[in-house]
């Protein structure tokens, strides 16, 4: 898999003042870790904007902070943006240890179709979008691949526990949670498997250290 690469540079500009850096196409970003002390950095947008398309929250970015000697090796964790643009506002990146375990969600994707939804027999329910897992920074996977063709029967389920993600992976959401299930056409059967598969809270790790006008408001 190619390395992802982002060039950064330290900043001192905080608070309101950082409107104009973005205006001049920078994003400003903050680097921290249970073990690196918290750096304010500005990225530029545009190479920011096309990396993270690459990155998601799950492969590791080669972090080259200018008048540093070594790449710090992160996953960008809270991406903050503007609701009406889309436009980057902040992110944060939180610098691993690579020979420390850590969590994250990986995103689940569902590729090919299933024959009996094709013929209109079923319909689809997809119980979970992400499945959080604990491994070694060099392990984590950027998605976990969903066969849909494989679900040829009214009722056939694919389970948390039922995932091959090899002994590198400890998979930390619950066994029994539905990932995917094929559903029978009536109503009343499609509002109880709903109401059973209801995902449970998450916790959230690495949140940041600093928003920086997170809350500022669209456009400004």
């Amino acid at each position: 898999m190619e390395e992802l690469i982002l060039e950064a540079e330290t900043r001192d500009i905080t608070g309101k003042q950082v409107r104009r850096m973005r205006r001049e196409g920078w994003v400003p970003a903050v680097m921290y870790g249970h073990k690196t002390k918290t750096l304010n950095l500005k990225v530029e947008a545009r190479s920011l904007q096309h990396l993270l398309k690459e990155a998601g929250g799950t492969r590791l970015i080669s972090l080259r902070v200018k008048g540093s000697d070594e790449p710090h090796m992160v996953l960008a964790r809270e991406i903050q943006r503007n609701p009406i643009t889309r436009d980057l506002l902040h992110v944060d990146f939180y610098e691993v240890v690579m020979t420390e375990r850590i969590t994250a969600e990986v995103p689940i994707e569902l590729r090919g179709e299933s024959p009996i939804v094709k013929k209109g027999q079923g319909l689809l329910f997809q119980g979970l979008d992400a499945i959080e897992v604990e491994c070694l920074p060099s392990d984590l996977i950027p998605e976990i691949v969903v066969d849909l063709s494989l679900l040829t029967e009214v009722d056939q389920t694919i389970m948390v526990k039922d995932l091959q993600l090899g002994p590198a992976i400890e998979v930390l959401t619950e066994p029994e949670e539905i990932v995917v299930k094929i559903l029978p056409m009536e109503k009343e059967e499609i509002e109880e498997v709903v109401a059973e598969a209801a995902p449970a809270e998450v916790e959230v790790i690495g949140k940041g250290k600093e928003k920086e006008e997170a809350a500022e408001e669209p456009g400004k």
